[in-house]
């Protein structure tokens, strides 16, 4: 099996990092230090060497350090099959550019070269706040397996978007509406098919594995009407459903209005009702779950972005969540406030010392 990783990793003006630049080998990186120190800033840089927004889902604007506010780059060198050296940066709050090995390239050929999954506290609660937030997730999900999901969510945005200002201004010209929604099933039937197949590899991780972590029973629901299906059966629920779109102004079916639902299958619990502790269980052994997929698809694990990870987590799940990274062989990036919540990792891992002086993060290998 080959290793993902980041070799080295610069950043200038982002966030907290005035300057920073890190030689790290294949192993996990335990990066500790004080709340506010920069800690997670990191993990964010590492974050945007795949497409999209980052673990923040900030714009390339909120990236860019203050007071000087002169834009950013993140640089990084890849081992994989391949080496690969990864530039992405963003000058004046313009969106960001990407250069690969010298190249200029769209955001969407990173996802070909650099798969990453992260857990953030802001997950802690993703079972019982809204369902966009479970779509975001199972859509990341999709994109460490597929990296052109990004490109067909994207298409049938665009498509829905269009829709939608059709609605508004209640414009009726069916070939209008008959374009839009040949687009919308498309890709919202690729969409569909693409979570389903993603579930159904998750579930076998799980089911495949022995581990410390409960295992999630997943499934998919839609907030109205049947679940997405066929293009055809899209094409034709979007064409019957003009009327009641117009009333509302908005697009009431399709994969835009799916839901992820989870149960913790021992106690036969939604995951919505199981305590804190129970939720960010499952969720590590829903990451856990990806990432061992994606090992037996790819022939590589991802990289791993696991923030303040100790959190609601014991000492002894927290030694069996090291004990499965380094099975895993994955290089995860771990946050935590002190050294010692990585004492079980040992000589697994190496350590990085984040400290902040006068508004500026410092890194320093320990």
């Amino acid at each position: 099996m080959s290793r993902l990783a980041v070799t080295s990793l610069a950043l200038s003006h982002f966030r907290s990092h005035k300057r920073a630049a890190l030689e790290v080998d294949p192993r996990p990186v335990a990066i500790f230090g004080p709340n506010g120190a920069g800690k997670t800033n990191l993990l964010e840089a590492v974050s945007i060497l795949s497409p999209g927004r980052g673990l923040r889902r900030a714009s390339a604007e909120e990236m860019t350090r203050r007071p000087e506010a002169l834009g950013w780059k993140v640089t990084a060198e890849i081992a994989a099959e391949r080496p690969h050296e990864i530039e992405t940066w963003s000058e004046g709050g313009a969106a960001r550019a990407v250069r690969i090995d010298g190249k200029t390239a769209p955001q969407i050929a990173l996802g070909r070269i650099v798969r990453v999954l992260w857990l953030i506290p802001s997950m802690d609660r993703l079972w019982i706040e809204g369902a966009e937030g479970r779509r975001r997730f199972l859509d990341r999900a999709v994109l460490s397996f597929d990296p052109d999901h990004a490109q067909v969510t994207l298409d049938y945005e665009k498509a829905m978007r269009e829709r939608n200002r059709l609605l508004k201004h209640e414009i009726r010209d069916p070939h209008w509406y008959g374009v839009l929604e040949a687009r919308m099933a498309a890709a919202g039937a690729r969409i569909h098919a693409a979570r389903l197949d993603t579930l159904r590899a998750l579930s076998e991780a799980q089911e495949g594995a022995e581990t410390a972590f409960p295992t999630a029973t997943l499934a998919l629901e839609q907030s109205e009407g049947p679940l997405p299906g066929t293009e055809a059966d899209l094409k034709e629920g979007f064409a019957e459903g003009r009327g009641r779109d117009m009333a509302a102004g908005r697009t009431l079916t399709g994969p835009h209005r799916t839901d992820l639902s989870a149960i913790y299958a021992a106690k036969d619990v939604p995951a919505k009702d199981c305590s804190t502790g129970e939720q960010k269980a499952l969720l590590v052994s829903l990451i856990l779950a990806n990432a061992r997929a994606l090992a037996d698809r790819i022939g590589a694990p991802p990289l791993l972005l696991l923030d303040e990870v100790s959190a609601h987590l014991d000492a002894g799940r927290r030694a069996a969540l090291y004990d499965e990274i380094a099975a895993l062989g994955t290089q995860a990036w771990m946050t935590g406030t002190g050294p010692e919540l990585f004492e079980e990792l040992g000589a697994r891992a190496q350590r990085i010392e984040v400290t902040e002086s006068g508004g500026v993060s410092e890194v320093a290998r320990r």
